[in-house]
């Protein structure tokens, strides 16, 4: 299996292997797409440790975490979440977005999260120790925290944390080019491009663009469409429904690469 490419971009790696030695639990905080993920990836796969991803929503309950009684023809039998077979097996569980969650389904969290390193499942009786290899991360990008949807300092004060942003703009080219397949000419100009908008203060961008939406940029050019084009339909338009902020992108990237005569 191919490893997970990832760039460092400061003392990341080692802040996290350290965490998983000392058996301490991680939030890391940062943008959309801007590579927490994929550092988690790459992370398991340096301390040989599979990876539960949990991804948050409204309407995430202990029981997807945790696990839940099924019905067989055999009868009734406890199926583990992901989160109860990382505690059992070892291994990381990844919860993204932790403050779409409901605050009941993050109190479980806690005796996992500091120095009892337990986890109690009321509907079973049973309290598991956890795995010397289990690790626990949550992520959230601050940017859609408020007041109705925060961590609450009990549970944040249980993590060691560490904060991502949008690449420095010689590791995004790397990436570009390792990621999508462009030359270093077009990777520089979607780094540009991207560095641009994310400068951008008086737009009703909800969201800065993602290396990610580079990335697919880049792989719309690599596989032969006009780079105006790939532009407008990996960046321009995910970034916004407005017709005014439309416009102001759809002009910034003609700085960059003309508009085809198709479009």
């Amino acid at each position: 299996m191919s490893q997970t490419y990832y760039l460092p971009q400061s003392n990341e790696v080692e802040l996290f292997s350290a965490a998983a030695q000392m058996n301490l639990p991680v939030l890391i905080k940062g943008p959309t797409g801007c590579g927490k993920t994929r550092f988690i990836e790459s992370m398991g796969e340096q301390l040989g440790r599979d990876v539960y991803t949990v991804v948050c929503h409204d309407d995430l309950s202990a029981a997807d975490l945790v696990g839940r009684h099924l019905i067989s023809e055999k009868g009734t039998y406890w199926q583990d979440g992901p989160l109860t077979k990382a505690v059992r097996n070892g291994g990381i569980c990844y919860i993204d977005e932790i403050i779409e969650a409901r605050k009941d389904t993050t109190v479980v969290l806690h005796s996992l999260a500091d120095y009892r390193r337990v986890l109690p499942i009321d509907r079973t009786g049973e309290v598991i120790e956890a795995h010397p290899d289990f690790m626990l991360v949550v992520s959230y990008n601050p940017g859609y925290q408020n007041v109705l949807k925060g961590m609450k300092p009990s549970t944040k004060q249980r993590f060691i944390s560490l904060s991502f942003n949008y690449p420095k703009p010689e590791i995004e080219k790397e990436v570009l080019i390792k990621e999508s397949g462009v030359n270093a000419q077009t990777a520089q100009k979607l780094v540009d491009i991207a560095s641009e908008i994310r400068s951008l203060d008086d737009t009703d961008i909800q969201e800065a663009v993602s290396t990610r939406l580079l990335i697919y940029a880049g792989k719309l050019i690599t596989k032969g469409f006009d780079p105006y084009q790939a532009c407008m339909h990996s960046i321009v338009e995910s970034l916004s429904d407005e017709e005014d902020v439309l416009e102001v992108l759809q002009k910034l990237i003609t700085l960059h690469f003309a508009k085809s005569s198709d479009v």
